[in-house]
């Protein structure tokens, strides 16, 4: 696999376009850090890692969130950043996702904070994926 992270959000996208309840993901700690920030901002339900099958390897689980009309809490995410063509920032260059109802996550030199975060600390970094 030549992105992991990609591979991670198709995953979620797709469960959520599906309606599954939980989406399972091969664990890394970048996968981790974002699935936890997914989560701080509400996208998702909830996060934890787990250890399946005979071979025991480690897996994110991922509670998707829906509303009552099964409606998933994120109408889109999508990746920026691909290992062909990378795309880095400043603090001051940083997008905003639909005027600011979005979310983008970034991996800084203090790890992998959001938008508002990297603004606020004034630190730029590689732009990962968006979220909206």
């Amino acid at each position: 696999m030549t992105d992991p992270i990609a591979d991670m959000l198709a995953r979620i996208r797709n469960a959520a376009l599906a309606r599954h309840e939980v989406t399972l993901i091969p664990a890394s700690k970048m996968k981790k850090s974002i699935a936890d920030l997914l989560q701080r901002e509400g996208y998702v339900a909830s996060v934890s890692e787990e250890e399946v099958g005979p071979a025991k390897r480690k897996t994110i689980s991922i509670v998707l969130k829906y509303s009552e009309n099964k409606k998933a809490a994120f109408a889109g995410i999508r990746r920026v950043s691909k290992p062909g063509r990378r795309v880095y920032v400043g603090h001051n260059e940083i997008p905003r996702v639909l005027n600011g109802l979005g979310v983008s996550i970034l991996s800084t030199s203090r790890g992998l904070m959001t938008d508002a975060e990297a603004r606020k600390n004034k630190v730029g970094g590689e732009l990962l994926c968006e979220v909206w």
